[in-house]
């Protein structure tokens, strides 16, 4: 049953995942046309530390919308596309943006103050919504990269959540921001499981 309503659920991409795709596209050819230099924009759209001087409180939500790099972007797309659509379909989209938004605040705060590093990119509200979706359909089976079988949900998002706490404790040179990823794969959760215990509508 999980897997046909899975299967089923993104033969259509739906309204606001679609308007967050076409805004990250639109984002990340400009930042390829005017990327030079000191002015360079993503550079002004990455999310700094909130102590260093050029954080600026609009990088909070611009960080989500920058990428540094076409598989940095194709890959983050395709989660938002796969996991969003689904959730959309559920929540609608006044419920699923604002969960969107949530998880990735929650990803730039944790980003800012447990590192010390600028960041780009909409990861933390993915995980987010990879979370949301492990909730909600556990036993669902998807293909994980290197693993070459597919796993169930529940077991993904745990992994994942190792691999992260692993790599936000012992920094290296990969250049991806952990703590972020865990800070939206952790408001992720506290949303689904509150709207799922009280069923709460409020707002939405």
């Amino acid at each position: 049953m999980a897997n046909n309503q899975y299967g089923n659920s993104f033969s259509r991409t739906t309204p606001a995942v679609l308007n967050l795709l076409i805004i990250n596209g639109l984002v990340y050819f400009a930042q390829t046309m005017f990327d030079n230099g000191e002015a360079a924009l993503t550079g002004r759209l990455a999310l700094y530390p909130y102590n260093s001087e050029p954080f600026q409180w609009y990088q909070l939500i611009t960080h989500m919308f920058t990428h540094g790099g076409i598989a940095h972007i194709l890959f983050n797309m395709f989660g938002l596309w796969m996991f969003g659509s689904m959730l959309e379909k559920i929540w609608g989209a006044k419920k699923f943006l604002f969960f969107y938004f949530a998880c990735g605040l929650a990803a730039a705060f944790a980003q800012m103050f447990l590192t010390n590093s600028p960041a780009v990119g909409a990861s933390g509200a993915i995980m987010g919504l990879l979370a949301a979706f492990a909730y909600l359909f556990p036993n669902t089976e998807l293909f994980m990269f290197p693993i070459p079988f597919p796993v169930k949900a529940k077991y993904a998002i745990a992994i994942i959540a190792a691999i992260d706490i692993f790599g936000g404790l012992n920094p290296g040179s990969d250049n991806i921001a952990h703590f972020a990823h865990l800070g939206g794969l952790i408001m992720g959760f506290i949303l689904v499981l509150y709207w799922n215990k009280t069923n709460r509508e409020t707002f939405f």
